[in-house]
C-alpha cells in the first residue's frame, strides 16, 4: 500500500513514533499531523474498510489531546472507540493500521491488550466517563501514579444512562476530570430525543461563561438596593442567568463546568481550552462541534445521509480519496471481435442472486406484522440500519420508535406497552441486549409480560470482535423464569417464529439469529406459528445424533456430511428451542443414538448443550447416550471473518464431525 503524502513538506507524521513526539511542535505543525492522519484513514480504510466517518472528525481532536498530554501516564479514555484510530496512529500502531478489524491484526476498538496507551476496552457506548472518575478518584486516594484524566464521549453516546449516573458522581465528587463532549450531531444513526434537541442548540461563543459571570456580579452592585435584594436571591437568580446566556446549564447545575462550543477541527483552539479546562481542577465538560467524515466529501457533504453511510467504509470502497465507481460494462454485439475488448469489461450473464441477509430478512417480516396488526411496535436503541428496523420506520413510522443509546429504557418502554395489550418487538443485539439484563429480569419476566426480544448479530458476527460477539444470551437468559428462547436455523425459520414470537400471549420471548447472508431457501407465504417448545427431525440416521440450535443446525448439516464420508449416517435434528426444551425429541435422541452432539453458537457454560445435559442427567441418569457440547469456549474469542474464527473454536462441519469421532472411539475402545 502507498503511503499518502501530504502537500506539505515535510512528511511530518513520519517523525511520530509516539505522542511525546507531538510535544515539541506548534499549532500550525500539529494541525498539519492531523491532516495527514486523516489522509492516511482515508487512504488505508478506504482499502480495507472499517469504522471511517467518526474517525475523519477526530484527527484534531486526538492530536490535540496528546500534545498538552503524556499518555499513558495521563489517561486519555475514548468511549466506544470506534473513533480512536487517529489514537492508534499517534501512539505507535501507524505501520499496522492496515490490519485493523482482521484475524491477527489491530483490534477494532481499544483494548488494553493491545497498548498501555489504551486505558480502557471498548465497544460499548457510554461508559468513558465512569471510568475515568474512578481512575481519577483512585488518584486522588494516592493509589497509582497520578495523572490526568480526560473522557471522550460522543453526543449519541451521552444518550446512555450510564453516562448520566458517571456525571452526577463526578459533579458530587467534584472530581477533576475533562469530559470533552464530541458533538456530531450523529452516531451511528441520527441522535433522537429531548437531549439531542438540546445539543443542537450549543452553538455559542466559548468565551461566553465569563460573560455570563460578569452579568451575575453587576446585577448585585445595581443601585437603591437593587443589589442586595438581587444578592439575597441567591440560587433562582444565578439559575436564571445561567439558563439565559449558557446551555451549559445541565452539567453545571450537576456541579460541572462547562465550555463550548468549541471547533474541533481547530487545534490550537482545542489546546486553548483543553489548557484552560486542565487549570480548573474541576469536573469540566469542554464542548467541542466536529464534522463526522471531515475531510471526505461524500460524508461531508451528504448531511446525514451521507454520515450514515460513511460510519463504516467497505473494502475497496474508496479510491483516489473519493467513493470508488462502478466498472462500466461494455455490452457485446456480433460484429465485436473477442479481442478487441479487455475480458474485465465483457458484459456477462447476471450472476445468481445471492441469499439475503439475516437482517434484511427481519426487517421485511417485521413491516408485513406491523401492517398486518397495528399493535406491533419495533423498538431500536440508536441501531435502525443495523437491526433493518429503518425499513419499518420509513413504511409505518408510526409503529417504529429508536430510543437512543439506551437499552435498559428500551426495555422498560417495551414493558410500558405490554402492559396496555400492545406487542413490542426490542430488536436489540445480542451483545447489547446484555445492558439492559435487570429490566430483562425485573420488569418483563417477573411481570410475565407479552415482550418480544428480537436479537440480532447471535453468535460470531467477525471483524468487530469480542465486543460485538452474541456469545452469551442463550446462557443470561435461560436461567429466567417464564421466557421462551428461540433460534431460527435458516430465514424461513426467522420469519416463521417472528409470527410465533407476536401470537405469543404467555409472556416474554426472545429469537437470536446470526449476521451475515441467510441459506438462500423460500420463505413461507404466510407464514405459521410453530408450537412452542418442540423440535424437528431433518435427517433420519443410526449411532450419532447432531442436534442443533439456530446456526448449530447449519453445522450439524456439515458435519453429517463429513460423518457419511466414514461410513456414518447420522440423524441430524432441530431443537428449535433452549427453553422449554423439546425433552420428548431429546429423550428419544439420547435412547436411540450412541452419541448425542449439541451445536451451538453460544459459550457451552449455561447454554443450550448445559439445557440438554441438565435434562438427561435429572430425567435418564446414565442410562442415556454419551453427550458431547459443541460451542463457543470460555473465553473471549478474537476479531476475524466468522470462518475463520470458527475454525480456531472448533465449530466448523469437519470439527464437530472430528469430535463424534473421537467420541465414538473412546466409547467402543477402538
Amino acid at each position: 500500500m502507498s503511503k499518502s503524502k501530504s502537500t506539505q513538506p515535510p512528511y511530518l507524521l513520519d517523525r511520530i513514533h509516539g505522542p511525546a513526539d507531538l510535544h515539541a511542535l506548534d499549532d500550525e505543525q500539529l494541525q498539519q499531523v492531523a491532516q495527514e492522519t486523516r489522509e492516511l484513514i482515508i487512504d488505508t480504510i478506504g482499502e480495507i474498510g472499517g469504522h471511517f466517518g467518526a474517525n475523519l472528525g477526530t484527527c484534531e481532536l486526538a492530536v490535540a489531546l496528546h500534545s498538552l498530554m503524556d499518555s499513558p501516564r495521563d489517561k486519555i479514555l475514548w468511549d466506544v472507540g470506534h473513533q480512536a484510530y487517529p489514537h492508534k496512529i499517534l501512539t505507535g500502531r501507524r505501520e499496522r493500521l492496515a490490519t485493523i478489524r482482521q484475524y491477527g491484526g489491530l483490534a477494532p476498538f481499544c483494548s488494553i491488550a493491545e497498548s498501555e496507551h489504551d486505558i480502557m476496552g471498548a465497544g460499548h457506548a457510554s461508559t468513558s466517563i465512569g471510568y475515568a472518575v474512578g481512575l481519577k478518584e483512585a488518584m486522588r486516594r494516592g493509589i497509582g501514579p497520578d495523572g490526568r484524566v480526560v473522557a471522550v464521549i460522543g453526543d449519541g453516546a451521552l444518550t446512555g444512562g450510564v453516562a448520566y449516573e458517571a456525571l452526577h458522581q463526578a459533579g458530587g465528587l467534584e472530581t477533576p476530570i475533562v469530559i470533552v463532549l464530541n458533538d456530531n450531531g450523529m452516531s451511528i444513526s441520527p441522535n433522537v430525543g429531548a437531549l439531542s434537541h438540546y445539543f443542537n442548540r450549543f452553538r455559542l461563543n466559548p468565551r461566553l461563561f465569563h460573560a455570563r459571570e460578569d452579568v451575575e456580579e453587576r446585577l448585585t452592585r445595581l443601585p437603591l438596593g437593587l443589589g442586595r435584594r438581587i444578592e439575597r436571591l441567591g440560587p433562582e437568580i444565578k439559575s436564571a442567568i445561567k439558563a439565559y446566556w449558557a446551555p451549559g446549564l445541565l452539567f453545571e447545575e450537576l456541579g460541572i463546568a462547562y465550555m463550548g462550543v468549541v471547533d474541533g477541527h481547530d487545534v490550537a483552539d482545542l489546546r486553548w481550552a483543553l489548557r484552560r479546562a486542565f487549570e480548573a481542577e474541576r469536573p469540566v465538560v469542554v464542548h467541542i462541534h466536529t464534522v463526522k467524515g471531515r475531510g471526505f466529501a461524500a460524508a461531508e457533504e451528504g448531511g446525514l445521509e451521507g454520515m450514515e453511510k460513511w460510519h463504516a467504509a467497505k473494502p475497496g470502497s474508496i479510491v483516489d480519496r473519493r467513493p470508488a465507481d462502478e466498472p462500466k460494462l461494455i455490452p457485446v454485439t456480433e460484429s465485436d471481435s473477442p479481442g478487441s475488448i479487455a475480458p474485465e469489461k465483457l458484459e456477462r450473464p447476471a450472476p445468481k442472486p445471492a441469499p439475503p441477509a439475516y437482517t434484511a430478512v427481519f426487517a421485511e417480516a417485521m413491516v408485513a406484522e406491523a401492517r398486518r396488526d397495528p399493535r406491533v411496535i419495533g423498538i431500536t436503541a440508536a441501531m435502525a440500519g443495523g437491526t433493518g428496523l429503518d425499513a419499518l420506520a420509513a413504511a409505518v413510522p408510526e409503529q417504529y420508535v429508536d430510543v437512543g443509546i439506551a437499552e435498559q429504557e428500551a426495555v422498560l418502554f417495551a414493558s410500558g406497552l405490554a402492559l396496555q395489550g400492545a406487542k413490542p418487538v426490542c430488536a436489540i443485539y445480542s451483545t447489547f441486549l446484555q445492558r439492559a439484563f435487570d429490566q430483562i429480569v425485573h420488569d418483563v419476566c417477573l411481570q410475565g409480560l407479552n415482550v418480544v426480544f428480537a436479537m440480532d448479530r447471535a453468535g460470531l458476527v467477525g471483524d468487530d470482535g469480542p465486543t460485538h460477539h452474541g456469545a452469551f444470551d442463550v446462557s443470561y437468559l435461560r436461567p429466567l423464569p417464564n421466557i421462551v428462547l428461540m433460534a431460527p436455523r435458516d430465514e424461513a425459520m426467522l420469519v416463521t417464529m417472528l409470527r410465533t414470537a407476536l401470537l405469543h400471549d404467555d409472556g416474554p420471548i426472545a429469537f437470536r439469529y446470526p449476521r451475515g447472508t441467510a441459506e438462500g431457501v423460500p420463505l413461507p407465504e404466510p407464514p405459521r406459528p410453530i408450537e412452542i417448545g418442540t423440535g424437528e427431525v431433518l435427517q433420519e440416521g443410526e449411532r450419532v445424533a447432531l442436534l442443533g440450535y439456530g446456526w448449530g443446525v447449519q453445522a450439524a448439516n456439515e458435519a453429517a456430511t463429513a460423518l457419511a464420508g466414514h461410513g456414518l449416517q447420522p440423524t441430524v435434528a432441530d431443537a428449535r428451542f433452549a427453553k422449554p426444551l423439546d425433552t420428548g425429541l431429546v429423550d428419544r435422541l439420547a435412547a436411540e443414538h450412541e452419541l448425542v452432539v449439541t451445536i451451538e453458537e453460544n459459550v457451552l457454560p449455561g447454554g443450550f448443550g448445559a439445557a440438554v445435559l441438565e435434562h438427561l442427567e435429572d430425567a435418564r441418569g446414565a442410562d442415556r447416550a454419551r453427550v458431547v457440547r459443541v460451542g463457543l469456549p470460555d473465553r473471549y474469542v478474537t476479531h476475524g471473518k466468522p470462518a475463520l474464527l470458527r475454525a480456531e473454536v472448533g465449530l466448523s462441519g469437519d470439527a464437530v464431525a472430528e469430535r463424534a469421532l473421537t467420541a465414538l472411539g473412546a466409547r467402543t475402545g477402538a
